[in-house]
């Protein structure tokens, strides 16, 4: 069971969505705007949010910027907005994911379950004997603690930048064409996913690297995709 803050002005939305998630066992939170998910992520534990992007005070996009300054939670944006440019956005300024209004529910609820046990992955470090560690250069994941470090820095990654970096670093000097990429990680068939991984790639390097633009470790191969550099 998880903890989810389902925040839209809608209430009859909000109130549908609780009882999906509440038949797969979750307890649901609910705010109506952004300033009330910021409360509410401050004073208790939550698991995942699901925020409108239309919404009265504070709306779901700049709301999202000023969580994503001290929480790595999953967060799924909903919007009636379905231009690639609107999806854009909301991935650029933290969301994890992005479902558009009207939405199948039960597309909903998988999308939660998958961003769920990302996250739960993430958040969990393992007992088991002998470090999963992955280095290249002065960068290192090391995948019991869930852990990245940049010159013996910590870093702090969504769980799908984490995944993402995870599965790169573990196959150094191989190439990753976007689509492969996007099926790994979100587990689904790619349909235009070029747009997506590569603002999820910006956000790694914004993070690893010293110059994002000159990257060290995360590098391009153009027209083929993406790898870590064996350094």
């Amino acid at each position: 069971m998880a903890n989810i803050l389902v925040c839209d002005d809608d209430k009859a939305i909000a109130e549908a969505i609780e009882i999906y998630l509440q038949q797969e066992g979750h307890h649901i939170l609910k705010a109506y705007d952004g300033e009330q998910a910021i409360k509410t992520l401050r004073t208790e534990a939550v698991d995942l949010l699901i925020i409108d992007v239309m919404m009265p005070k504070l709306d779901g996009i700049r709301a999202t910027l000023k969580i994503r300054e001290e929480n790595p939670l999953p967060i799924i944006i909903l919007s009636a907005k379905s231009e690639d440019a609107d999806k854009i956005l909301g991935l650029n300024v933290g969301a994890d994911d992005y479902v558009t209004k009207p939405f199948n529910p039960l597309e909903l609820v998988a999308r939660v379950k998958s961003q769920l046990r990302r996250y739960t992955q993430l958040g969990s470090a393992s007992a088991k004997s002998g470090a999963h560690i992955y280095e290249t250069g002065g960068l290192m994941v090391n995948d019991d603690l869930k852990e990245v470090t940049v010159d013996g820095e910590v870093v702090k990654l969504t769980p799908i930048e984490y995944n993402i970096l995870l599965l790169l670093i573990r196959n150094q000097g191989r190439v990753f064409s976007i689509n492969q990429i996007y099926e790994s990680i979100w587990n689904e068939e790619a349909i235009a996913a070029d747009n997506t991984v590569a603002v999820h790639i910006r956000h790694i390097r914004e993070k690893i690297e010293i110059n994002p633009r000159e990257p060290r470790y995360l590098k391009v191969v153009w027209g083929l995709g993406y790898k870590v550099e064996k350094i």
